[in-house]
């Protein structure tokens, strides 16, 4: 279950620290989001969250890559930082969740400032794009990102977003048409790679943040590609995250929903 964060509160909870989001299209939707939630409690656009690589994105900058070379490759890069005098959050989209290219974002990233949090998942990439044996790579390479992280980051707060739901029609930008084949067992191999992430999590005592678990009853919220999701499962989202960041620094919670069902209780 997770509380119902307002700006203020967002605000309130990320003051001062330095929040990193590494992923795919639907992590770019989740740094979207929480960037709208620091500016004001609205709901970020549809629209918003379906556009890629724009110079600019609700007072952030487009750092490296985007509209400067948009493909459908792996070689795709977007870098975005979103930075206030309260505030920073940085984006980076990758296609793997381990290669040379995410070894070179932790490193710089080490280099400091630390991130207070790195929140990551690119699993639909991993699993499509790198050939028949994509399964047995993303297991090995999620061994080697999670040696890392437990190495390099031993005071950061890192959360792996498990890999949402998808629908047999999907499609969308990492299903080319070489790979459409696959979406037939996708939907399959999604729930054997998240039981696989979370036993790996728990060998090197990460997170994980299972938000697969929490919108499979929320698939009126996916969007017509059977692969990205609409605001308000994207508000759902950021409000599990910053659920799951207050509890594990040990914050006060809003306390809203609490309150609702009280209200509610007491209504009847």
């Amino acid at each position: 279950m997770s509380d119902l964060f307002l700006c203020e509160d967002a605000q309130k909870l990320l003051f001062g620290k330095f929040v990193v989001i590494i992923g795919d299209s639907i992590q770019r939707s989740a740094y979207k989001d929480l960037v709208s939630l620091l500016n004001e409690s609205a709901y970020v656009k549809d629209d918003e969250l379906k556009t890629k690589g724009e110079l600019e994105f609700q007072g952030d900058i487009l750092v490296k890559g985007g509209i400067h070379k948009l493909t459908n490759g792996t070689c795709y890069r977007e870098v975005r930082h979103f930075v206030t005098n309260m505030h920073k959050v940085h984006f980076y989209f990758v296609t793997r969740c381990y290669n040379a290219y995410v070894m070179a974002i932790l490193e710089s990233l080490q280099k400091g400032p630390i991130p207070d949090v790195i929140i990551m998942n690119s699993c639909l990439w991993d699993l499509t794009r790198y050939g028949d044996n994509g399964i047995d790579a993303y297991k090995s390479n999620l061994n080697k990102l999670f040696s890392a992280i437990g190495t390099m980051f031993q005071h950061t707060l890192f959360i792996w977003n498990s890999t949402l739901p998808i629908s047999r029609t999907a499609y969308g930008g990492f299903l080319v048409p070489e790979v459409e084949h696959l979406k037939n067992t996708l939907r399959l191999e999604i729930l054997e790679a998240n039981k696989f992430t979370y036993g790996l999590l728990k060998e090197y005592s990460l997170d994980m943040l299972d938000i697969h678990f929490y919108l499979r009853n929320h698939i009126h919220r996916r969007v017509k590609d059977g692969v990205h999701w609409d605001m308000t499962a994207h508000r759902r989202i950021t409000n599990l995250i910053l659920t799951h960041i207050s509890e594990a620094w040990r914050q006060k919670l809003p306390g809203r929903i609490q309150k609702f069902e009280k209200l509610i209780c007491n209504s009847g």
